[in-house]
């Protein structure tokens, strides 16, 4: 099993930042993938970035290209959102996913709301 828990959101101004941050515990395995999701009031969940956790390629939603960053620390356990250019169609849940390519485990969201 493994644990995970987001943090760092908030309300923030059109064209702002913010960085989130997604502690993991439990049993990590080395080629699991570290992701971030989203999902928006009356929308379906979107993928917003990845990142392997050996070797640190990383993967991005075409949405956010450009604008936001993904890394980890792998030995804090640690994985990182760093969000800027912030737009109001980024407000969301975002959620912290990690696992194999299903991602088997979730965090339970942190909410973002950039206001216009």
């Amino acid at each position: 099993q493994v644990q995970l828990v987001e943090s760092g959101g908030g309300l923030v101004h059109a064209g702002g930042s913010l960085r989130l941050s997604c502690a993991a515990s439990g049993r990590i395995d080395n080629r699991y993938m570290m992701g971030w999701f989203r999902r928006a009031p009356g929308k379906e969940r979107e993928f917003v970035a990845a990142i392997r956790r050996s070797g640190g390629s990383t993967y991005y939603g075409d949405s956010v290209k450009g604008r936001f960053s993904i890394s980890r620390d792998n030995a804090k356990n640690m994985v990182y959102l760093q969000m800027n250019s912030l737009k109001p169609e980024d407000t969301a849940v975002y959620y912290c996913a990690s696992g194999g390519a299903s991602y088997d485990y979730w965090g339970q969201g942190t909410q973002v709301t950039v206001s216009s």
